[in-house]
């Protein structure tokens, strides 16, 4: 049999989901899309799952689409429907991404070129290895940003830098990447995979319910007015008030002892 596409391991309440095409980078092809978004799916479906750590493995975390893969065939017009590969397997995939039940780390160590950079950006954080570097390499096949980059590089970086990596596809290094609010942290290749768990374990230890909360909330708030945002929070706080987590934390406060969440 054929090795799986994405490998799935647990450690404590930390499930890793890793790329397995390490010969192509991990660059995505129709069946490791099935694959990635079937274990997404079982991920969100296990309670015994409180945070996700999604890599790559070999020397890459993802270049993107392979341009090899079936879904890439020219027709008998010389034409490529990228929009249909978009809609069958990056849309799906970013929305799977932004609406899972726990936070998402990515675990960046080497290239995360085209699709494979937005993967990253779409998770919750990024940590990534000194040697990493982020390409928005779609300009040099007289494409755009797909898997999210439209409405993530912005919304990071502001307009300006998010044009010019657009359009130029210069290579960003882990550091300017940090220097530059993309991601969150970038630490010495041989601390990666030890710091990507930690912070993952950090996670899944927290209050997972609001961890989410606080994501779908930021990502609401971007597109609201301060009155809107306002109404919003009260919502919020309102359902997470009443959550046990909340009883939880206040009397681990009281009692000075470390809080032990659980909702989900």
């Amino acid at each position: 049999m054929s090795e799986a596409l994405v490998l799935v391991a647990q450690q404590g309440a930390v499930r890793t989901l890793t790329l397995n095409r390490p010969a192509a980078l991990n660059s995505f092809t129709s069946a490791m899309h099935v694959e990635l978004r079937n274990a997404l799916d079982a991920a969100a479906e296990d309670r015994s799952v409180r945070a996700l750590l999604l890599t790559g493995a070999g020397r890459g975390f993802c270049a993107g689409q392979d341009l090899n893969d079936s879904g890439m065939v020219p027709d008998a017009d010389g034409r490529v429907d990228v929009g249909a590969v978009i809609e069958a397997n990056y849309k799906p995939l970013a929305l799977r991404l932004r609406e899972m039940p726990v936070p998402v780390l990515a675990m960046v160590n080497g290239v995360a070129a085209g699709a494979g950079a937005n993967l990253a950006l779409l998770c919750d954080m990024v940590i990534a290895g000194r040697s990493a570097s982020f390409i928005q390499a779609f300009s040099k096949i007289g494409l755009l940003p797909d898997c999210g980059g439209t409405w993530l590089l912005p919304r990071l970086l502001g307009r300006p830098m998010a044009l010019g990596l657009a359009m130029t596809g210069d290579k960003l290094s882990a550091e300017d990447a940090v220097r530059l609010g993309l991601i969150w942290e970038c630490v010495d290749d041989k601390y990666l995979a030890d710091t990507a768990m930690a912070m993952a374990q950090r996670l899944a230890a927290m209050p997972v319910k609001a961890l989410v909360a606080t994501r779908r909330a930021l990502d609401q708030a971007s597109q609201m007015d301060l009155e809107q945002a306002l109404s919003l929070e009260a919502r919020v706080q309102r359902d997470l008030g009443h959550a046990p987590d909340f009883a939880e934390g206040v009397e681990a406060f009281r009692q000075k002892r470390v809080p032990a969440f659980r909702d989900r």
